[in-house]
Formats: C-alpha cells, structure tokens, sequence
C-alpha cells in the first residue's frame, strides 16, 4: 500500500546559522567523516553532517557516531567508495567503514511519494518502508525532532535549519516535527526517543509533543520485541538510566514497557521496591560513567526484580514451595515480559542466577559458603543484594558477613560460627535442601517470601 506522506503541509523556512553564531567545529567531527562529507562534495553531491552529532556538539557534548545527508543515492554512494556497503529493506543505507568506524549516510528522502519511490505504510499509519528520495527541505521534514534536523555545511562551516531546530536546542526542548499523535502513530518508538534524548541532553519535552504520550502508550504493542530490547538499551546503558526511568514513570511509558514491574511498583505502597530499582539506575549511571561495564542481565534483573517479587509472594500465598516458587516465579516473568520485550537468553538466563542465588546467601555453613563463593554468578548476585539494602536494611548482615567472606573465609567463618555456640547454638547444617535459611531465625508474616524479596 503506497500513502503520501502526512507531514507534506508542513512548511519549512531555511534559517542560514554562520560560522560565528555557532559552535560546531571540524575539530570536533571524526576525520572519517569530513572524509566522506569532502569526497561527495568534491564528485558533484550535497553532503552534510546531520542529527545528532549537530545536535550534540552545540550543546557542548562529544558525539561518537556521525551521520552524513547526502543527495547521492545509495548506489552513487557505493560507487565513491570501496569501503561501503548498502543495507535496509525499511531504510535504504549506505554504511562506509573504516576499521571500528561506520560513516552512515542517508539519502534525502521526500515527503510526497509520487509512484516513483518506494513507500509503504500499514493502515494505522505506522511506515513500514520509506525509500523515496527528494530534496533537503523534504529530509528535513521527514526527520523525527526538530533538534536532529540541524544540518552542518563543509563547503562554508555553516549550520542549516529547515524546521526550526536551531532555536529549540538553545531553548533545550524536544519538539517533534508535524502533527505529534500522527507521528507517533507512524513510529510509537518515538515515544522513547523523545523520553531517552530529553534525558539524555537535560532537554523538556515540548508540551504538544509530550501531551499524546500517555494515550498512544500502548501502540508500544506494535513494535518489534527485538527493537524495543535495543531502545531499552540505549534509555538504562547510556549514563541517563535515572532521568530516563523518570521519564517513563512520568509519562505513562513504563506500564507499556515494563507492564509487570510497573504493576508492582504500584501496588508497593513502601515505596521500597522504587528505591531499590532508582539506587540501582544510579549505579548504572555511576558505572557508565567511568567507564566501566554492565551487563544487561543486571539491568533486566533489577528493572524486572519488582514483578518477580509480586509473583514470589503470590505463589508463596498459595502455598507452593519456596523453592519451587521461586523457580516458577522467575520462570513466568521472563516468559510474560518476553512478549513486550525480546530479552535473549544469554541474558535472561543469568538473570534468573541472580534471582535465585538471592536466598542463598543466608547459608552460613562452610561447604555452602565455599560452594557460593565459586558460583560464577556470586559477584553479580553479591552485587544485588547489596543494592537491596536501599530498600531494607533487613539484609545487611548478610552483605556483611559475605562481604568479608570473600576476603577472609576462615575467619568469617570461625567467627559466625563462634557466635553461635556462645548464642547456645550448635552452628550444624540445618537448613533444608532448598537452601533455605536455618530454621532459627525471625519469624516472618505469613505468606512473605523468604529473603525479604518484596521489601
């Protein structure tokens, strides 16, 4: 099905920002990508560096990726270069790599398509292919926020504004280009985009852009799993995890992204659970920022960690055995979140090690306080449960015996086992084969999961 493209009324006005108005500087662009911007130049095209790294760079941030607009087609483009390669069935791209680095340039696409092109749309209006070329005024008006239609010139180290752009970065606002509900209809993904950049610059969202939000929330149904995995990615492991969440929260994305968290969230009247995942973002943005790794399977493990608890406690109230519940409990939230989000197993299987290695660290007998010290998952498991004390000091004990179990077992042990014995405890191996905690121990309410998982 061919459609013309509903942003076609939309007006544009070239606004011609100069070299001494502006602080983009070829210093501040990778040479790869003056390369290609110089070599379409110099063949006859129009080349410009477009988007974010504009964006970025005129608010005093360091891009990592440039994107080049060009009117050569794809093919043109792989003619001027031997290091290129085309990709894109929905976006046709071509990727011209040096070594770690991909130059990706776009071919200016247009707003009305004349049977010429190559344009399809589903009959809610979401794209579904957009391959039809045109000129910078339509490019500019096909890009999604204004802020990414900001063009940087090399033959006069101008900046090109089509749409307005230039004025909504200094105001620090993200305003979408077109009819707001109708542009989120084409692509509801752009809902996180607007949440994660406004995040990610320190930007608002414009207020006809944020308004349609919270309704059109659940056309986040229609994306593809595997692509809202990556936009998850790139809202909680970007060094923003902790604006972005709030941003979710704020305008209604989280039940849309994250319906089972966000359910428990709700009903955890504590307020507990919140802190626990908002301390645990923080350190993903502390993490990040030095540069330091993490690994999705701790993020999914802390964002899903409120709905595994609501379910832990559920199927402890219909008395099913904990470890059994355990095990189904992290078992049904994977599956149910899988059907928003396509988390891969490499990482919901760690992820679920992390859960249920939970319990075991109240063990106190040596064989199991060696055998969990070698657990490959134990640092990351250790790590959690640390962040759980920013939701209840109930564990703290723990995170202190185990913290000095890892530098010192012996001694960690000798002196728990110690207190026992002045405590007229026998310190024997008590516990079951769930690996549950000894049996002497503060008396829970009934039909809580053990561990304190629901704090």
């Amino acid at each position: 099905m061919q459609a013309d493209n509903i942003s076609s009324h939309i007006q544009t006005s070239l606004r011609v920002i100069p070299r001494d108005q502006h602080n983009v500087s070829r210093k501040d662009i990778s040479p790869n990508a003056l390369r290609v911007l110089y070599r379409l130049r110099d063949s006859g095209f129009g080349a410009y560096l477009v988007g974010g790294a504009v964006r970025d760079i005129l608010v005093g941030g360091h891009p990592k990726d440039f994107d080049v607009a060009t009117d050569a087609t794809p093919e043109q483009v792989k003619g001027l270069f031997r290091n290129c390669r085309l990709i894109g069935r929905r976006f046709r791209l071509a990727h011209v790599v040096y070594g770690r680095e991909i130059i990706e340039v776009a071919t200016f696409r247009a707003n009305i398509d004349d049977g010429s092109g190559d344009r399809e749309t589903d009959d809610g209006g979401r794209l579904l292919r957009d391959n039809v070329y045109g000129s910078i005024e339509d490019d500019a008006v096909r890009r999604d926020f204004t802020a990414n239609a900001l063009y940087y010139a090399v033959e006069d180290f101008s900046v090109r504004d089509y749409v307005g752009g230039f004025e909504d970065v200094q105001n620090r606002l993200m305003r979408l280009i077109g009819d707001p509900e109708t542009r989120y209809r084409e692509d509801p993904v752009r809902m996180l985009r607007a949440v994660r950049l406004a995040a990610k610059l320190g930007f608002e969202i414009e207020r006809d852009t944020a308004a349609p939000i919270p309704k059109l929330a659940p056309l986040l149904a229609e994306a593809a799993p595997a692509r809202l995995f990556e936009e998850c990615l790139k809202l909680f492991l970007s060094g923003h995890a902790v604006e972005s969440f709030l941003g979710l929260e704020r305008y209604g994305l989280l039940p849309a992204l994250l319906p089972e968290s966000a359910a428990a969230l709700k009903s955890n009247r504590s307020g507990a659970l919140r802190r626990m995942v908002l301390e645990g973002l923080k350190g993903t943005d502390a993490r990040v920022a030095a540069d330091e790794p993490v690994s999705p399977a701790f993020l999914f493990a802390l964002l899903l960690w409120p709905a595994y608890c609501r379910d832990l406690m559920g199927l402890q109230a219909q008395g099913v055995h904990t470890a059994e519940a355990q095990r189904r409990a992290a078992d049904r939230v994977t599956l149910h979140q899988l059907a928003t989000i396509a988390l891969p197993r490499r990482f919901s299987l760690p992820m679920q090690e992390i859960w249920l290695l939970q319990s075991r660290f109240q063990q106190r007998q040596r064989k199991r306080v060696f055998r969990l010290l070698s657990h490959p998952r134990f640092r990351a498991a250790f790590d959690f449960l640390s962040l759980r004390t920013a939701a209840s000091d109930e564990h703290s004990a723990d995170v202190e015996f185990w913290r000095e179990a890892q530098q010192h077992p012996n001694e960690s042990l000798a002196q728990h086992e110690a207190q026992h014995e002045r405590a007229g405890e026998d310190g024997g191996d008590e516990e079951g084969g769930d690996g549950q905690a000894p049996r002497k121990r503060r008396r829970r309410r009934r039909g809580a999961p053990v561990g304190g998982a629901a704090e």
